[in-house]
């Protein structure tokens, strides 16, 4: 039983960070946001299932812009303290298309494996 359970989560976290630049790409698609917007929507989104800390979001955003998937720039507004808005490059739309598309046929592939597109 333990054993299932530390596979289950391995593969939880395994999941997770194929499916991480998707789910951030995804949200910079509509309008630009910064990473703690990024984390909040991703939870909420999730219900709570999905949840990136601040220690595993912002590596992952400066990989992104390395890429020149995304690109951020500083902004200060009044009474708040200055932020990273980061927003999707031409490169990253690109990306994003490939990625949905990719994932697209990883669950199609699941689902009939598993029969759980007919759940």
């Amino acid at each position: 039983m333990a054993m299932s359970y530390i596979g289950s989560r391995m593969l939880d976290r395994e999941l997770k960070k194929g499916s991480a630049e998707l789910l951030i790409l995804s949200l910079l698609e509509t309008q630009p946001r910064h990473g703690y917007d990024i984390g909040t929507l991703i939870e909420q989104r999730s219900k709570g299932h999905l949840r990136f800390n601040v220690a595993s979001l912002y590596p992952l955003l400066y990989r992104l812009e390395k890429r020149g998937w995304i690109q951020g720039r500083w902004v200060e507004k009044s009474g708040q303290r200055r932020r990273r808005y980061y927003r999707l490059t031409a490169e990253g739309k690109k990306i994003l298309k490939e990625q949905r598309n990719s994932w697209r046929e990883f669950v199609e592939a699941i689902n009939s494996i598993t029969g759980l597109e007919h759940a």
